[in-house]
């Protein structure tokens, strides 16, 4: 079958507002202009000095605090896009500024929780399935905008959470946003984000931070100890140098996933002091082996083939929630989306069109979209008919 070659993508979103120019929000807005210098990004911030250096950087193209009128006109003069990379403890009187200015655009986030900012956004905000929770899974010891630079989310997972509720076209057009910044997007049900990045996120800090106290405690005793740690302990505890006050209130807006993590780590660790106690040699190698087995099966980077890509075409009803259960089933058994379209046929019909890079299970796939009901069809694809790779 001949494919035809597809056009570039259109940019995506021509205004921004960012508001919080920390290290993911001016990262973003940096990246933001690198990508495509066209795009007006406004930096809203409550530091002027941080606004001065945001203009200075080239960043952003206009600047506010929080309560300038600038704000509000950036919002409602075409304003397409507002990311909120605020803590979500801060996030209730933005969402009461884009209610009460009635916007209509997308809104998204940078939290790496989402119980909380959701809930605010479902009671506060006209529209709500505008809201679309992200996180980039991206980060740096140094904190604010000093630490921010262009290329932190290359190569990065970046998470999308929408629902049944989110229009078809919102996911399409924050996807290849992010894939365009050299992050990767992985669509995850957003009642299942806190509990996952727990696991991933929230309980390595924990970590971190306790391996970093417990070597603290020793410096003393051991003068050699601290500059022994400087090979790969320091790599594996760096996490621990973030700003404590973020970290205390991502913990305490994560606090039960945080904990039941905590506590079945506790148990992890005491099976190893269980099987030191007991001198049981063999219990002992069996659970670093499988913890050897676990880390060597973790991809080393992101290196899809180019050359070895798939398409894979959905018809489907253009109905509330597709979009979301179709790339929610392809993130979950590992495939990662190049690129997605959505085809109108008819008023109520359409074919989602995605382009698979050469990861994941896509047995699985088509038999979980079969049993879904939906009716697939799957292309080989070559990077020469398909210009979204790089």
């Amino acid at each position: 079958m001949a494919h035809r070659q597809a056009a570039q993508p259109e940019q995506a979103f021509h205004r921004i507002a960012v508001v919080g120019f920390g290290l993911v929000g001016a990262s973003f807005a940096a990246s933001v202009r690198a990508a495509y210098p066209d795009t007006q990004v406004l930096a809203v911030d409550i530091d002027e000095h941080t606004l001065t250096e945001a203009l200075a950087r080239d960043w952003a193209t206009a600047a506010a605090l929080p309560d300038d009128p600038a704000f509000e006109r950036f919002v409602v003069q075409g304003c397409d896009l507002v990311v909120l990379a605020t803590p979500v403890g801060v996030v209730a009187p933005y969402f009461e500024d884009l209610a009460r200015w009635d916007y209509r655009g997308i809104v998204t986030d940078t939290a790496s929780t989402k119980a909380r900012i959701v809930a605010l956004a479902e009671s506060i905000l006209p529209h709500p399935e505008n809201f679309v929770p992200g996180h980039p899974m991206a980060g740096s010891e140094k904190n604010g905008l000093e630490g921010a630079r262009p290329d932190l989310f290359k190569g990065a997972h970046w998470i999308l959470c929408p629902d049944a509720d989110t229009p078809a076209e919102h996911f399409p057009r924050l996807h290849e946003l992010v894939t365009s910044l050299g992050a990767r997007v992985i669509a995850l049900p957003r009642e299942d984000h806190d509990e996952a990045v727990a696991v991933v996120s929230h309980v390595p800090h924990i970590v971190a931070s306790s391996l970093v106290q417990l070597a603290s405690r020793h410096a003393d005793d051991q003068q050699a100890l601290m500059r022994l740690a400087a090979g790969g302990f320091k790599d594996s505890t760096r996490i621990a140098a973030g700003s404590p006050e973020l970290w205390c209130g991502i913990a305490f807006d994560n606090k039960e996933a945080l904990a039941c993590g905590l506590s079945e780590m506790q148990g992890i660790i005491a099976s190893f002091a269980d099987a030191l106690d007991a001198d049981d040699r063999a219990a002992l190698t069996a659970l670093l082996a499988e913890a050897a087995a676990a880390r060597r099966a973790l991809p080393a980077a992101w290196v899809p083939s180019t050359e070895r890509l798939l398409e894979v075409r959905i018809p489907m009803e253009d109905r509330p929630g597709v979009v979301a259960e179709v790339t929610t089933v392809t993130s979950s058994v590992g495939c990662n989306i190049q690129s997605i379209e959505i085809d109108h046929v008819t008023e109520d019909s359409a074919v989602l069109s995605l382009v698979l890079t050469d990861e994941g299970d896509i047995g699985q796939l088509s038999a979980q979209l079969i049993n879904a009901g939906f009716s697939v069809s799957f292309s080989p694809l070559t990077a020469k008919e398909h210009t979204h790779v790089a």
